[in-house]
């Protein structure tokens, strides 16, 4: 027989048994031993979840634990449940060990039937609020338990208040509501062919189930999948003695937070609703209230409900989101957690709980993730613009974001993936529209408040959120809305401001973020932990700026080719490569020669005193010419003009074409091998920057340069091109009359340099990992093909646990890393190591970086705050534990 305990009473748990007890069960459970007035209940433990859901049964020795518990809990109010004469009634509701706010399933009013809805009537003396808790049982149990769709309850609901002349379920009377059991009961027997449950056991036994096997719905594992969940059993299962909201108007529920979840600000927020149950607010069903409005509508009530919410912050040293009801003017927590916020948020909270004494630094930079920190850095609405405003509601969620107007979550959701920007508009949203809301730019609603489902994924997902735009009136059999005399299409754009809560027609203007004095404090903070430095990856003057003001330490990668691709010097560089002889080549070499000086002086300079690694010459030198389907067209048009100077040009640009294409560039003439075959190539470089750092040092400043030679896969590539770098260098320092330390290495992409580190490290003065051409190679993938062909499907089926273009694979390309890191400083101790590759900015690579002894991580400029902070988190989560 099974002895395993599944089952625990609120006062048997504690904050420490999230794992077993949810986040909701660990925090009545806390609540509960601190003293607070929570509704007694008891949780049962997300390891049955798996259990459960394997066999699709509650076993016998779940079903004993279960009615035990019950018993003591009726003992504790002196209830029955199922009485008709002092009925006890519970809510069953869902919770895992990670809050996924609106994904699994909740029921209310469970215990409710024919006879104890008379017994509580009578009881309560109450009698419509009494049918207003069954009507409401009905449909949420024949949704969640039964599956009915919800939208069939709606409709005839929608069609009572119609037959009953009012707008608002509140005003609904006591012979409607009962009508509307009776049309809800006959629905469910027309939709299962059986009729509803009238046992209480039965109904909570069905809702357990329902509540287990929604960690299966589409939207939870959608939301786990967005949010990298994966390490999860199961969800928790809470049974709790109810108490009303809806008992009239000295009767509430509601949402409310220690601070401002947009902001971030020291100042109680929430909503509430006066004679409403909680699924009215988070549903966004109806707009709530906002809660400084209670404290003149229920003074007492909201004086101890700041209260308890400061207890509970300093508690849990961090920012909650509490769930209350008010029952008859006495007040009832729900729950308690931590509260999802915004980006903007989550560093203004952490910062200012370092100065209130709540944290640590280390707390306070392990508090805020990369994920939020690339969103907050993500462009805003230019204030200065001059845009036109169509609406104006609750600015749910901040931050901006644009594209077409989509009115379906699917369709959102299929666009969105497709690239398409899109801002999804609904009236208001549910659990099934995660996707939708993951995928779009930005949602819009009509209805709801900031404690909506709307709201909630959206701040937790750091996507810009607008909700309660009741101004605007949807059509969804045309699919338009109308605001403020406007009328928007599906398809027509618009902007969602989620900072201000403004709507706009068309594509705003938008400007970068700016760094927050909370967020350089933040980071501030990260620096003084963190041991990997970050540096960018920089091609332009302006972009070595933008990096500096990020905290970049230096540029990891600098590519001089993306410097030929400017206009006016690509006529120059397909000059040069057209070229058959040295002799042909050195006229645009020399035309190219000042124009690269120039670039690395001011690159050099803005980043004076730290480290610029630039990367000679890269990639295969057909690329810098027209593709040949261009050429085709243009010989026609010179054939048709009896062009023969043109004619005799293209066809030297085709030959020289045809000379250099390959079937696959990626491994072929390119890289160092372009250096050896074409020294004069790389000799303009090295003088270019040579020249430039020694007009930087005559300014009396201090330019550090590195160069990079790229693609060596073999010790006597780099044996041939360092004494040919080295001798350009010192050519020019002695004309110069300076002396410069200029480190000469190589960009470590093939796997044969990995495992022959020790041979090359003899002459590379650092190692830069290249990893997107790593990852190639290694896996024998084109980055660009296979994202468009073979990998979504490799990533949908877990043949591959990540992309391996976006994070390290660190049991392969990670592996050849760490041999190249071990075999290079082996022969070279001294040996700098770090990597440029797309995979600098993502944090669990970021992860690996520190843990294989990198000195450094490069990224792009925008992500520099994000590596920066992860590499204090990466250095915090890897510290030795103290003995």
């Amino acid at each position: 027989m099974d002895q395993r305990k599944f089952v625990y009473d609120f006062e048997e748990g504690s904050k420490e048994m999230k794992t077993i007890l949810g986040g909701k069960g660990a925090g009545l459970a806390e609540m509960t031993k601190i003293g607070l007035p929570v509704p007694p209940g008891f949780t049962i433990s997300t390891e049955m979840c798996p259990e459960y859901l394997k066999v699709g049964d509650i076993p016998e020795t779940l079903r004993n634990e279960i009615r035990e518990h019950l018993a003591r809990l009726e003992g504790k109010l002196g209830k029955k449940f199922g009485s008709a004469q002092n009925p006890l009634l519970v809510s069953v509701r869902s919770g895992a060990a990670v809050s996924m706010p609106g994904m699994m399933d909740t029921i209310l009013n469970l215990g409710l039937n024919i006879e104890t809805v008379e017994g509580l009537a009578t009881l309560t003396g109450n009698p419509r609020f009494a049918w207003d808790s069954y009507r409401r049982f009905t449909q949420m149990y024949g949704n969640v338990v039964l599956g009915i769709e919800h939208n069939d309850f709606e409709t005839i609901l929608a069609e009572q208040k119609q037959l009953q002349g009012v707008t608002l379920d509140t005003d609904l009377s006591i012979d409607s509501l009962k009508a509307l059991v009776q049309k809800y009961f006959a629905l469910v027997q027309e939709k299962t062919g059986k009729p509803f449950p009238q046992d209480p056991m039965d109904q909570l036994l069905g809702a357990v189930g329902a509540v287990f096997r929604s960690w299966n719905t589409e939207r939870a594992i959608t939301y786990r999948k967005i949010e990298k969940i994966d390490s999860l059993i199961g969800t928790a299962v809470t049974v709790q003695s109810m108490v009303f909201g809806n008992m009239g108007n000295d009767s509430a529920t509601g949402v409310c937070f220690t601070r401002d979840n947009s902001t971030g600000a020291k100042r109680f927020s929430g909503e509430y609703l006066v004679n409403a149950q909680g699924e009215d607010v988070v549903a966004g069903i109806r707009t709530p209230k906002n809660i400084d409005e209670m404290e003149t509508e229920i003074p007492e009530t909201y004086k101890r409900l700041v209260e308890v919410s400061l207890l509970l912050e300093k508690h849990y040293r961090d920012m909650q989101d509490m769930e209350f009801t008010v029952e008859r003017g006495k007040l009832f927590l729900l729950q308690t957690r931590n509260a999802k916020r915004s980006p903007v948020a989550a560093v203004k909270v952490a910062v200012d709980m370092v100065v209130e004494g709540l944290l640590t630094k280390e707390e306070a930079v392990m508090r805020v993730t990369p994920t939020q920190l690339d969103t907050l850095l993500h462009p805003q609405v230019d204030p200065q613009a001059k845009v036109q405003v169509i609406a104006r509601a609750i600015p749910a969620s901040p931050g901006a974001g644009y594209g077409k107007v989509i009115f379906e979550s699917k369709k959102a959701a299929e666009l969105g993936e497709a690239g398409e920007k899109v801002v999804l508009v609904r009236q208001d949203t549910s659990p099934e529209d995660i996707d939708g809301i993951s995928k779009a730019q930005a949602t819009l609603t009509t209805r709801g408040g900031a404690s909506a489902h709307a709201a909630l994924v959206a701040r937790g997902l750091g996507k810009p959120c607008v909700v309660g735009a009741d101004q605007i009136k949807l059509n969804g059999v045309e699919k338009t809305f109308v605001a403020n005399g406007v009328t928007v299409h599906e398809g027509d754009v618009i902007t969602v401001n989620g900072t201000t809560g403004e709507v706009i027609l068309g594509q705003a203007p938008m400007v970068d973020a700016e760094q927050t004095a909370e967020l350089a404090t933040l980071l501030g903070y990260a620096d003084g932990i963190r041991r990997l430095g970050v540096r960018a990856n920089a091609d332009t003057p302006a972009n070595a700026h933008k990096a500096r003001a990020f905290g970049a330490e230096g540029i990891g990668l600098c590519r001089t080719e993306r410097m030929f691709n400017d206009p006016e010097r690509l006529p120059l560089m397909q000059e040069m490569v057209i070229a058959g002889s040295l002799e042909e080549r050195t006229p645009a070499l020399e035309k190219l020669l000042p124009m690269q000086r120039d670039d690395f002086e001011k690159i050099l300079e803005a980043m004076d005193g730290f480290p610029v690694i630039i990367r000679l010459l890269d990639p295969p030198l057909h690329e810098f010419l027209p593709q040949i389907d261009r050429l085709t067209e243009e010989m026609a048009e010179a054939e048709t003009a009896h062009d023969e100077a043109r004619i005799a040009y293209l066809q030297k640009v085709m030959k020289r074409y045809n000379e250099l294409k390959e079937f696959n560039p990626m491994i072929g003439f390119r890289g160092c091998r372009v250096g050896i075959v074409y020294p004069d190539i790389y000799q303009l470089q090295v003088r270019a920057i040579a020249e430039a750092t020694a007009t930087l040092v005559k300014r009396g400043l201090h330019p550090m340069p590195e160069i990079m030679l790229p693609l060596v896969g073999h010790v006597n590539e780099i044996k041939v091109l360092k004494p040919l770098v080295q001798e350009e260098l010192d050519k020019v320092f002695k004309r110069e009359g300076i002396t410069v330390a200029v480190k000469i290495g190589t960009m470590v992409e093939v796997p044969r340099a990995c495992l022959t580190a020790d041979e090359i490290a003899e002459y590379a003065e650092f190692f830069s990992f290249g990893t997107n051409d790593l990852t190639q190679t290694t896996y024998a993938y084109s980055r660009d093909d296979a994202a468009g062909t073979f990998l979504p499907a490799y990533l949908e089926s877990k043949i591959l646990d990540v992309d391996p273009f976006q994070t390290i694979d660190r049991k392969g390309v990670g592996k050849l890393i760490r041999i190249a890191v071990v075999l290079g400083r082996q022969t070279n101790p001294g040996l700098e190591i770090g990597i440029c590759g797309e995979q600098g900015g993502e944090a669990d690579s970021i992860d690996f970086c520190h843990t294989s002894g990198l000195d450094y991580v490069s990224c792009s400029a925008p992500r520099v705050p994000i590596a920066r902070l992860a590499a204090a988190q990466a250095a915090i989560k890897n510290r030795p534990a103290a003995s």
